[in-house]
């Protein structure tokens, strides 16, 4: 297959644009053009983004209802691009994910995404699993709703779920040490294996399939008969599937390879600094949220 000039825009693994930033990103499509600074090295570089430059526009949020309400997806479409959702929906957790609206609101996000824009296009992220304490309290998850969400996920088509463990990033420990009385756990590999394969036996019940982001160790531990996959959250290969046309298949040696990532190719538009995230969860890498941002009901 020839190897398309054309990109894959993430919108983006660095905060969450549709949330709180479409009205910024329509501005620069009209411009035709982002200017992306690396995040590790501060180099500057301009990004064409014209409809015929972007093959698709991948959106990664946990509120999808302002890009709803705004109808920026449809502004979208009428302008010639195609659109991919990474839809991150957890359990109620007012203490790990303060700011995210109620679950029963993103549920019905996902339903007007799934039927505005294709079940296909639309990845269903429970992310991350977290296990902690809090005041002496005996070890707690976030799996609670997981039923709930698989079952209305099933309801409006959607074939895969991602999933991941959290990751104890060291700026994750500072974040928590403004909590008095709260610690992440990091489970055994047998702990996080048998979940997977619980997680596994329902969602197969109701077709859809389970992917394990960055998480080589865990899933070279699973048995032999196991259908759990390596995800690709950037599957250009999916979006080529989808939508037509050619994309490059090359990994994404941004990322984390090393733990499994499986992404492929694309340009993230988006900024840890310019563009803070306010949803102030407890276990978010990208968001260094200070003692004094730190807000927890």
């Amino acid at each position: 297959m020839k190897e398309s000039s054309q990109i894959v825009i993430s919108a983006s693994r660095r905060t969450d644009i549709p949330a709180f930033y479409m009205d910024w990103f329509i501005r620069q499509i009209r411009k035709g053009f982002f200017e992306v600074i690396n995040p590790y090295n501060r180099q500057k570089s301009r990004i064409i983004a014209t409809p015929d430059k972007v093959h698709t526009i991948v959106f990664w949020s946990k509120n999808f209802g302002p890009f709803i309400k705004g109808g920026f997806g449809q502004k979208l479409l009428a302008m010639g691009y195609n659109l991919f959702f990474n839809f991150t929906i957890n359990s109620n957790s007012s203490l790990l994910e303060p700011r995210v609206p109620p679950l029963n609101r993103r549920l019905d996000q996902l339903k007007e995404l799934c039927r505005d824009f294709d079940a296909n296009a639309v990845n269903w992220r429970f992310d991350p699993i977290c296990f902690f304490k809090y005041h002496e309290k005996e070890v707690q998850d976030n799996l609670n709703d997981f039923s709930q969400i698989a079952a209305r996920a099933y309801l409006c088509g959607v074939e895969r779920c991602i999933t991941s463990f959290m990751d104890h990033y060291p700026k994750i420990q500072k974040r928590i040490a403004c909590l008095p009385g709260f610690s992440f756990v990091d489970p055994p590999l047998e702990t996080k294996k048998t979940i997977l394969m619980k997680m596994e036996k329902e969602l197969s019940e109701k077709n859809i399939d389970l992917y394990t982001c960055c998480e080589k160790d865990v899933h070279k531990a699973l048995p032999g008969d196991s259908n759990i996959k390596k995800s690709s959250c950037i599957p250009n290969d999916l979006f080529v599937e989808i939508f037509g046309g050619n994309l490059s298949f090359k990994k994404d040696t941004g990322q984390r390879v090393k733990q499994g990532c499986g992404c492929m190719v694309s340009v993230d538009i988006g900024s840890y600094h310019l563009h803070p995230c306010y949803h102030n969860c407890l276990f978010c890498y990208a968001n260094p949220t200070s003692k004094k941002k730190l807000r927890i009901k």
